[in-house]
């Protein structure tokens, strides 16, 4: 053009903008002030939308400064749109303060305002503007009523969400179809599904966004199958779905393992045409993965055309729910050799993977990898570090993490109380939930089963009767069934069982199996042939396939030499096809993970592991170790139990660590289910004899072995 005006600018600016590509638009925006000509306000406010969409702020602010000079800040129009970027990039309190001081403001003035406390979380302060808004008689429109209905969403806040809904009758828009979805959307989210679904049945026009409210309300409050039959109902109405719904029912269908369902609906989004979408083949993903069906979520995450950050965190996630811990890291190593930056759900995710098999190394790895990502400080990458250095044994530099933590939220203290729960440190949890509370934060349910868990597990018992106790009477807070375990667990560990299954019987709400669960490993802990049986009895009317409460009822029979109740009971679970879960433990050595499986000899160095297992043996005979056999309770000889014993999968982990490792490193493993009394007994040996510290995480909690003593002090 050999002329431009600030017509052609803006014209050009507005295309890049319309079309998504922001940085051309701020790029040509500031080449348009470069050759002398000054922007209009239709300019200033078309490139204000756009750093707001891309939340550039710091370009957001350099307009403002250009606006002021201009005399347009004055300007509604302006004025407006200078509020919604402010607030859609995260600044709320420059927000109000533009707003505040607007000399005009409109109702779009309000919502703008209202929509950027709500989408930033702050829900009850854009309800309460929406009362300043009434006082200063200024009226509503539908947009209004559409967003402070997503913010009572967002917050449950149900009853503001019933006044609201009677004022949008009031003003006339109860039958608008945009506010009578996010009605029922805001029912839904706050729990209310049969309000929601009286709306839903009553709309005389029902859409695709409708139908998928609906559904997603059902599947976030849990209810999946009622969920998958209204998609059924939909069908039936010839409403065809979109990507969006599908994505909700594939969700629905990977929280209660839906496989078969899940395969349906992938046969109609191909009939669809939405396989090549990214969201719905990722949640395709994940769906398949949260089915157990890894290997084909990895085939459709190969065959995937596009593949952005999600999509990888999706597939790392599969892997990782699957215990495929190794799998997972190798996936980040392929993500990272392509380009593709981790963020922070990838980190969580991977951290969460490496503490579920004390993989220390692998989590130091990922803690560098975080530091140069800039992400070490963000919050929930923090807590989950905490939680992985707690989980590998390292209290020590999981409390130096917590002590440099620039943000600490409740979850943080927790994250540290239950690590020192898990490792025996019951007197620093209680120092730590004391300092927390003089540092003025409110503990939660949470707080207190960390803080019970760790009197429970490191023999506090008045301490923990006593916190019970305050916690109910002076802190008002109603116990769940998860502090009544607690109680459960701290009466056994201590011996009394009597008390403990009093306890039990009194409680004021019905106990469940977790409860009795509880009871009955007490009772195997301390030989309590009656309590046990009892206990027994009551888990199998509340879960009766859970193969880990025949073992131990097994264990109580087998150690009071009454091996025909133990025949009975393998007959049982042999008869109702309950099987016995196979105990796994992991070892990592030289930044690789290796599993062991109780009897299992598939590891390359089998051999070498079991010469160094008979030889260990002998040296553990020599020093007085004596196999508990009670602990085998197939029906074989005495030789061949000893030999089952010395196959239990921690054993051939701590033997595969004693030859892979230079003398005098420490040794770490992670196992699966509760440590045998026999591996107990036998790690302590092992580690006085060898002169190596054991830590072993079971299914319980961390026992640290050192020089034949145990840090659990044999109480766990």
């Amino acid at each position: 053009m050999p002329q431009r005006n600030v017509f052609s600018w803006t014209a050009i600016i507005s295309g890049y903008a319309d079309s998504g590509q922001g940085v051309e638009a701020i790029n040509l925006f500031q080449q348009m002030q470069e050759t002398g000509i000054p922007p209009d306000k239709v300019a200033f406010v078309v490139v204000l939308k756009v750093c707001a969409r891309i939340t550039a702020l710091e370009q957001g602010k350099q307009l403002h400064s250009d606006i002021i000079k201009s005399s347009f800040e004055s300007d509604l129009i302006v004025a407006n749109t200078l509020v919604d970027m402010y607030a859609k990039c995260g600044c709320t309190e420059d927000a109000r303060e533009l707003f505040n001081n607007m000399k005009e403001r409109d109702v779009v003035s309000w919502n703008v305002m209202i929509a950027g406390y709500a989408q930033n979380g702050l829900g009850k302060e854009a309800l309460a503007l929406y009362e300043q808004m009434q006082r200063e008689g200024v009226q509503p429109s539908r947009v209004t009523f559409v967003v402070l209905l997503k913010a009572c969403a967002s917050i449950a806040a149900l009853e503001q969400g019933k006044q609201l809904h009677s004022d949008i009758i009031k003003r006339g828009f109860g039958l608008d179809v945009i506010v009578r979805s996010t009605l029922v959307d805001m029912y839904a989210k706050c729990g209310c599904l049969e309000d929601a679904r009286e709306l839903f049945n009553n709309m005389s026009e029902r859409n695709v966004v409708l139908w998928t409210l609906m559904i997603a309300g059902y599947a976030q409050n849990g209810l999946c199958k009622e969920a998958l039959a209204l998609y059924e109902q939909m069908q039936q109405e010839a409403v065809l779905p979109n990507n969006v719904t599908f994505a909700v029912l594939l969700k629905a269908c990977a929280s209660i393992a839906a496989l078969e369902q899940g395969k349906q609906l992938h046969l109609h989004i191909i009939k669809r045409g939405f396989e090549s979408d990214v969201i719905v083949r990722s949640t395709l993903v994940d769906m398949y993965a949260k089915c157990g069906c890894t290997k084909y979520a990895r085939e459709l995450f190969n065959n995937m055309s596009e593949r952005d950050v999600v999509s990888w965190n999706v597939m790392i996630a599969g892997y990782a729910q699957n215990g495929l811990v190794k799998e997972a890291l190798a996936l980040h190593e392929q993500m990272k050799q392509e380009g593709v930056q981790p963020d922070d759900v990838t980190f969580v995710v991977l951290l969460k993977a490496c503490a579920s098999i004390a993989a220390l190394e692998q989590g130091k790895q990922l803690r560098s990898d975080i530091i140069k990502r800039g992400l070490e400080w963000d919050l929930i990458v923090a807590n989950t570090l905490v939680d992985m250095y707690s989980k590998c044994g390292c209290t020590v530099d999981a409390r130096e993490l917590f002590n440099n933590m620039i943000e600490r939220d409740v979850v943080s203290w927790n994250v540290m109380i239950a690590g020192y729960a898990q490792n025996g440190l019951g007197k620093e949890a209680l120092a730590l939930y004391e300092q927390m509370k003089q540092e003025g934060l409110q503990p939660n349910n949470v707080t207190y089963i960390c803080v019970l868990s760790a009197c429970s597990h490191s023999g506090l018992i008045d301490k923990g009767l006593h916190l019970f106790d305050s916690m109910c009477k002076d802190l008002g807070v109603t116990p769940t069934l998860e502090h009544y375990a607690c109680m459960v667990d701290l009466l056994g560990r201590a011996g009394c069982l009597a008390d403990a299954e009093d306890f039990i019987i009194r409680l004021p709400i019905q106990p469940d199996s977790v409860i009795w669960r509880t009871l009955l490993g007490a009772a195997r802990n301390y030989g309590h042939v009656e309590i046990g049986r009892r206990a027994f009895d009551c888990v199998m009317k509340l879960e009766p396939e859970n193969a880990s409460d025949y073992v131990l009822l097994s264990n109580i029979y087998a150690a009071a030499g009454r091996m025909d109740e133990v025949a009975k009971i393998r007959k049982e679970m042999k008869d109702i096809g309950v099987k016995k879960v196979p105990g796994c433990s992991w070892i990592e050595v030289d930044k690789q993970v290796h599993t062991f499986v109780g009897g299992d000899a598939s590891h390359p160095q089998s051999k070498k592991i079991f010469a160094e297992l008979d030889r260990l043996v002998g040296l553990m005979k020599e020093a007085g170790y004596t196999p508990d056999l009670s602990f085998v309770l197939d029906d074989m000889e005495d030789e061949e139990k000893e030999i089952a014993l010395c196959k239990h999968s921690e054993k051939l982990a701590i033997a595969f660590g004693l030859i892979s490792t230079p003398s005098g490193t420490p040794i770490r493993i992670k196992k699966n289910l509760h440590m045998c009394g026999d591996c107990h007994n036998a790690t302590k040996i092992i580690s006085k004899i060898m002169g190596r510290d054991i830590s072993v995480m079971d299914a319980n909690r961390f026992h640290h072995f050192k020089n034949g003593v145990c840090s659990c002090g044999d109480y766990w």
